[in-house]
């Protein structure tokens, strides 16, 4: 246990496809997954609650990116709901935005611009 001077080393942004989260955010620049508490989206199994992550397991899929039934994931009700609007607004995050620029780079794109950027998300 470390005591109140001393701070746990925290992980380094690095870019890493595997990290993108299946809803777009890039879980290898998030402050939790820096420093290991939480273990990014596709390793995370407490994340069961997410009916964004369900629907990708089920699918098959590495992100939503890869969706035919909503080309534009704001028409997709699970992506897209208000809870996710309310945690984007406080967190200025645009996952939407993330899909297109998957679309755009693929994941490995995707990872190395948000890796450079510092950013789990694309800001409004």
């Amino acid at each position: 246990m470390t005591g109140l001077g001393e701070r746990k080393s925290m992980k380094s942004i690095t870019t890493d496809p595997g990290l993108v989260a299946y809803c777009g955010l890039y879980c290898g620049a998030c402050q939790k997954y820096l420093r290991e508490r939480c273990e990014g989206c596709h390793n995370n199994a407490k994340a069961t609650w997410c009916k964004v992550r369900s629907c990708n397991r089920e699918r098959h899929y590495s992100s939503c990116a890869e969706c035919v039934d909503y080309p534009n994931a704001k028409e997709c009700k699970k992506f897209n709901n208000a809870f996710s609007k309310v945690i984007g607004f406080v967190l200025r995050s645009d996952r939407a935005a993330c899909i297109t620029q998957i679309k755009d780079l693929g994941l490995q794109g995707h990872a190395e611009k948000m890796a450079g950027l510092g950013r789990q998300s694309i800001r409004p």
